[in-house]
């Protein structure tokens, strides 16, 4: 199945590493709901992958039909769901991702500015920003240096 680079785009980073076992189980929720996900009753060209053992990554083609609020209002139930059942945070935006050595790691906002000023987290750093929008620019601005990021305007001053 091939998805427009226009295709929306919605991240869930998860406050832990899943396991094996999860992955399995939570991928397989994942198809049986975007296999039958629906706006306005036109199916939906929708995936979602589970990421790094961190994200959960919806990908939605509207080039056939168009997202709609009641269609994210089901996915949202569904990763609601999926926090419950394995006692994760998903929807945490204070919890900042970042890569050492190809290894996610995912810490707290105070965490993250303690780990910039003591240099840990360096402008070449590997960071997420999971407030891509498209398919293209989740392609391309998902994994960026530090310096090309958001959070690079944010915490700027402790660099």
């Amino acid at each position: 199945m091939s998805f427009s680079p226009q295709s929306k785009v919605w991240i869930y980073q998860s406050d832990r590493e899943f396991t094996d076992q999860e992955i399995s189980a939570i991928q397989q929720d994942l198809n049986a709901f975007t296999s039958q996900w629906k706006a306005h009753g036109h199916q939906l060209q929708a995936k979602a992958d589970i990421l790094y053992r961190y994200f959960i990554v919806f990908v939605v083609d509207e080039a056939t039909a168009g997202a709609t609020g009641c269609s994210i209002d089901a996915s949202v139930r569904v990763v609601k769901g999926l926090e419950l059942e394995y006692g994760v945070d998903l929807f945490n935006r204070f919890n900042m991702a970042y890569k050492v050595n190809d290894k996610v790691v995912v810490v707290n906002k105070e965490d993250f500015e303690t780990l910039i000023s003591i240099k840990k987290i360096t402008p070449e750093s590997i960071v997420f920003n999971n407030m891509v929008q498209t398919l293209a620019e989740f392609e391309t601005k998902w994994e960026v240096p530090f310096k090309d990021s958001w959070h690079n305007k944010v915490f700027a001053e402790l660099l």
